[in-house]
């Protein structure tokens, strides 16, 4: 009896199920939905990266090459001046007083490429200052020449800056220093170089070693150039102001050929 009621009870359900629209049965159970709630899988979290970037490599910058560039840019020696201030990859810069550019008249015949600046022209701000200033003018005097006025001179520092410890310039600052050089006397137009002291030798010739190259004359970007001592190096060796007079001489020489 308790089986047929079953049977019954189970039937009228399932009936009741049909009606109300059920086609398919999927488990044996019904499920409690309510119940699996907790359960769901938490949402995956995406993995954040706490490794730290990895540094951007700025492109090595070919210091002598903007330095090419940024003197081939100067246009007169204002431009020049101008340009080499701005420039901000030589270090040299950093420890000097002062910016030495250029001395005596633009235009002249003859220019004068001396060394760089000394403690004592740093101070003062010129070039060739002090006891070597009173011994240059005296060299220039004694055949016929001058910074002003009348059969005047030009001249500029192989660089503007006095080196730290009047140490001579490095291979780096060289590079980069040359362009300048080369561009101011394009723009300065002379018709003789004088190349005073081993500085100016090294960086427009490639070369040092005074008591091999004075007296002899080179040429430099079309030019004759004369190398010679440097004042500085005259008020220590007495002995070699012979070989200036001579090298003087010759600078005058040179100079009636042009008249």
């Amino acid at each position: 009896m308790e089986s047929a009621v079953e049977y019954w009870t189970t039937k009228a359900l399932l009936d009741w199920q049909v009606e109300m629209g059920v086609d398919e049965a999927i488990c044996d159970a019904p499920i409690d939905r309510y119940a699996l709630e907790d359960k769901k899988p938490a949402p995956k979290t995406p993995a954040i990266n706490t490794a730290p970037p990895e540094p951007v490599q700025e492109p090595e910058i070919n210091t002598a090459d903007v330095a090419q560039s940024t003197a081939a840019a100067a246009q007169d020696l204002d431009g020049l001046r101008a340009a080499m201030l701005a420039f901000e990859h030589c270090d040299l810069k950093v420890a000097a007083r002062n910016f030495i550019f250029s001395d005596g008249v633009a235009g002249s015949d003859v220019m004068i490429i001396t060394d760089a600046p000394d403690r004592d022209d740093d101070r003062a701000g010129q070039m060739v200052s002090g006891r070597t200033g009173v011994l240059f003018d005296k060299m220039l005097a004694a055949i016929g020449l001058n910074l002003v006025g009348e059969n005047a001179v030009y001249m500029a520092p192989v660089v503007p800056w006095n080196p730290p410890q009047n140490r001579d310039p490095n291979a780096e600052e060289w590079a980069m220093m040359v362009p300048f050089l080369k561009r101011h006397i394009a723009l300065a137009n002379p018709k003789i170089l004088v190349l005073m002291g081993n500085g100016p030798c090294q960086a427009l010739l490639g070369r040092s070693g005074m008591t091999r190259l004075r007296g002899k004359w080179a040429d430099v970007a079309g030019l004759p150039a004369l190398p010679m001592f440097a004042p500085s190096y005259l008020l220590n060796t007495g002995a070699a102001k012979r070989d200036a007079w001579a090298d003087l001489l010759a600078l005058k020489s040179r100079l009636k050929d042009l008249a």
